[in-house]
């Protein structure tokens, strides 16, 4: 069985990330997303929150593509959550050539840490690029539209978040 694991802290999943989750299961039979609980990152949704988008976003996709999908939270090593999870595909999501940068040196020492667990690169589709969720965050705390960048169920849940917030 070939198992994937997708990291990211996804705060909140955008579509570019759903993008990303989709075309990654061709890859895989199985599709672990790894949420990272990152608290340095300071997260705008709890790490419950954050799973729960996860997992209702996941539950279509995974019925569409066949593929078992699970959400799994993390805040250890990405390797070592790979190797938690039994995976043997880190699966990353590339918008630009700076992301690329940064992901060459996580491949770099990934691989030092265990060699038996291989990096994919999926580059975005070119429409959804532009797309982080930090951005989305700003906008959405603005007071802008976000429904190009998320479902209609984050939507709704990035309002309330800045809704109870003022």
């Amino acid at each position: 069985m070939r198992i994937g694991l997708y990291p990211g802290t996804f705060d909140p999943i955008t579509l570019g990330h759903i993008d990303i989750i989709r075309r990654a299961s061709a890859l895989v039979d199985r599709l672990v997303i790894g949420v990272a609980i990152n608290r340095d990152k300071g997260p705008l949704f709890d790490l419950e929150e954050r799973v729960a988008m996860i997992e209702a976003e996941c539950v279509g996709l995974s019925e569409q593509t066949g593929i078992e999908i699970v959400v799994h939270p993390f805040e250890n090593l990405l390797i070592d959550c790979a190797n938690d999870v039994n995976a043997t595909l880190i699966i990353r999501g590339l918008r630009a050539v700076s992301d690329f940068e940064y992901e060459f040196q996580m491949v770099g020492m990934n691989r030092a840490l265990d060699d038996k667990v291989e990096t994919v690169f999926l580059m975005a589709e070119a429409r959804h690029q532009a797309i982080a969720s930090k951005l989305v965050k700003e906008i959405a705390r603005l007071g802008g539209d976000v429904n190009l960048f998320v479902t209609a169920p984050v939507r709704r849940a990035l309002v309330e978040k800045f809704q109870s917030m003022t």
